[in-house]
């Protein structure tokens, strides 16, 4: 079923002091406003949202009006999504993360998550969650930091992913933000002009909820039941920035530009999405490692919320224009989640069924405390077998990649000496051919060339150059009585007379000789020998760069 995307604005409280001289926002209802100092609204600059939230609203309140559907429904099968954009220093960790007093959207939802759980007595579940930043286009894990530069792959059955990423199986709200609080230790944070704290890299908190139907009669697990698979997304993005505000350089710049560079990309996707199918071109999600993760989410299988943060100073009003525009072509996408079965072996809790069952038969004697313990043990060491073999398919992979790769280098640089080795041999031909050309024989005088002193006053005699090329047809007149009468034809062919009449026209020859364009008849060889000369030094080369391939490849 089709539906769209929920988006809402949060205004931070204001930083300054100083009171607008100028305009200001203002918010009615659902709707946020410019208006000019004295109340008078300015025209095109009104935008209405499914929720719009004022400066004294708690994040208790947002996630309860916006986030909490999309949680309930991750549980229930369906692929979920919630993200925070806005400028830097408006508020956007502040949402997803909160503090102790007002935990956030992303500790909320974990909460939630479990103690909807707890109400479901005929399913059972397997939840593992990840945590994942992306710093200058690169995918680092939150979880284990020697895992770097992550890649991102896509199969049938996981869909897009990113390989290598560390998974924990969790049982409890408590190990999953004992895990964050790890994660958050390894990101990047950075002081700018404008937040002593602010966020260098966009955040992926992700959850993967399995579950199972229970056949009630039997107690024991339904084999026809599919196994539902959702993805739940909690993502805190970087803000966009100006240098001119953030006083940004160095490091803090260059990561200021990578920041900008990926919202520009999202923003793009965004507003082509919001385009509609019909009208809708190509959409960029491979532009950025954020559109691509996040591809699914933002025009596809998933319920998504978006909540947009802006600041009210009135410095900011342009930037808080932007983020409006933003939210309102989000507003307009479509998604059509739907319910995330699985029949294979692909879901992680089907393969792990076999195994836990027969733990629980050992351990039926035990507590159930050491039991539930032994059984998340056992899951988290099969989840790392899980991801230890995927990594060894993937390096597997490569490497037959690299193989491919290596066995046809090899083939064109043999291909490339035959070709060197032909056109060495075709030019030590045709210089031994140059130097008999240089010193004629004697042998050869059955048809001597005759000179202009043997012809007659109106004849001529012509000699073809030896690098000059052949005609399309022999070139003889069309009257043969300008060029030798009968006695001096009877004296150059000793004595043969040819009947003109059966004379015919030479057919045309295609000769390719060796080099055509270098040497001419006013130049000497010297040129010639060179390029020989080269092309033997790079047949040298090609033949040393097959030899070094093959050492390689062995």
């Amino acid at each position: 079923m089709a539906e769209k995307i929920c988006v809402a604005v949060r205004v931070r409280p204001s930083i300054s002091e100083e009171s607008p001289s100028g305009t200001f926002w203002k918010i009615e209802d659902n709707r946020i406003s410019l208006h000019k100092l004295h109340g008078t609204p300015i025209s095109g600059l009104s935008y209405a949202f499914d929720h719009v939230f004022d400066e004294s609203c708690s994040n208790s309140k947002v996630y309860e009006l916006l986030t909490k559907d999309v949680i309930h429904a991750a549980v229930d099968g369906f692929n979920g999504t919630a993200f925070a954009y806005g400028q830097t220093s408006s508020g956007k960790t502040y949402t997803m993360n909160g503090s102790l007093n007002d935990p956030g959207i992303i500790h909320r939802a974990v909460n939630d998550v479990f103690q909807k759980i707890q109400m479901i007595s005929d399913r059972e579940f397997l939840i593992r969650v990840s945590y994942m930043e992306i710093y200058n286009e690169e995918i680092n894990d939150l979880f284990a930091v020697e895992n770097q530069k992550l890649p991102i792959h896509e199969s049938l059955e996981r869909g897009i992913f990113v390989a290598g990423l560390r998974e924990e199986i969790v049982n409890n709200a408590e190990q999953v933000i004992k895990l964050l609080e790890s994660g958050e230790v390894n990101r990047h944070f950075g002081e700018t002009n404008m937040n002593a704290r602010s966020s260098r890299s966009h955040t992926i908190f992700r959850m993967v909820i399995e579950s199972k139907g229970i056949d009630t009669g039997s107690g024991d697990y339904s084999s026809s039941d599919a196994i539902r698979v959702s993805i739940l997304n909690l993502v805190d993005l970087a803000g966009s920035e100006r240098i001119a505000k953030t006083g940004a350089g160095g490091v803090r710049l260059k990561e200021g530009k990578y920041i900008n560079k990926s919202l520009m990309v999202l923003g793009n996707v965004i507003n082509k999405l919001s385009n509609g199918a019909k009208q809708r071109a190509h959409i960029p999600y491979r532009d950025s490692k954020l559109t691509r993760i996040l591809q699914t989410a933002l025009g596809g299988n998933a319920k998504t919320s978006i909540i947009c943060t802006v600041a009210p100073e009135e410095v900011h009003v342009e930037e808080t224009k932007g983020t409006l525009q933003f939210a309102s072509r989000a507003k307009r996408i479509t998604n059509c989640a739907q319910v995330n079965e699985i029949l294979t072996d692909a879901a992680l809790l089907k393969r792990q069924q076999l195994e836990i069952e027969d733990l629980r038969r050992k351990l039926q004697g035990s507590r159930s405390e050491v039991l539930e313990q032994e059984i998340l043990k056992l899951r988290n060491d099969m989840l790392k077998y899980e991801l230890e073999r995927e990594k060894l398919e993937m390096e597997l992979e490569e490497e037959r990649r690299s193989h491919k790769e290596r066995e046809q280098r090899i083939r064109d640089q043999q291909l490339k000496i035959e070709n060197l080795s032909s056109l060495v041999s075709d030019g030590d031909r045709s210089s031994s051919q140059d130097s008999m050309k240089e010193s004629p024989k004697d042998e050869c005088n059955d048809f001597k060339t005759p000179c202009f002193k043997e012809t007659s006053n109106n004849a001529f005699v012509a000699k073809r150059s030896n690098y000059s090329e052949l005609p399309d047809f022999s070139p003889l007149p069309d009257s043969f009585s300008n060029v030798a009468d009968e006695d001096t034809w009877f004296k150059m062919n000793k004595g043969y007379i040819a009947d003109l009449d059966s004379l015919q026209t030479t057919p045309a020859r295609k000769v390719q000789s060796f080099p055509p364009q270098d040497i001419t008849p006013d130049c000497s060889n010297d040129n010639y020998k060179l390029e020989l000369q080269n092309l033997k030094t790079q047949l040298e080369l090609v033949i040393k760069e097959k030899v070094e391939l093959q050492v390689e490849k062995t």
